[in-house]
């Protein structure tokens, strides 16, 4: 049985057949699934995909930030 990890909700699929890399989507809530595994098999959300890829973009960003800053600090200390 494979559910949607977004609403919980039992999708109906033939998990013999899956392979990693296949996009479902959920007749619940509509979410786009991809098949993260096989054995087990596991679904991500491909919404939750581009959180993780935002998040590592404001971490960068945030680095940056931090950055500019030690440089700006250094200039006054002069």
């Amino acid at each position: 049985m494979v559910t949607c990890p977004k609403c919980d909700a039992t999708i109906d699929v033939e998990e013999e057949e899956l392979d990693e890399g296949d996009v479902l989507s959920c007749d619940e809530c509509g979410a786009s699934l991809t098949v993260a595994s096989v054995n087990p098999v596991e679904l991500e959300s491909e919404e939750d995909e581009d959180e993780d890829d935002e998040d590592f973009d404001d971490f960068d960003a945030d680095e940056d930030e931090e950055e500019e800053g030690e440089d700006e600090e250094e200039e006054d200390w002069r």
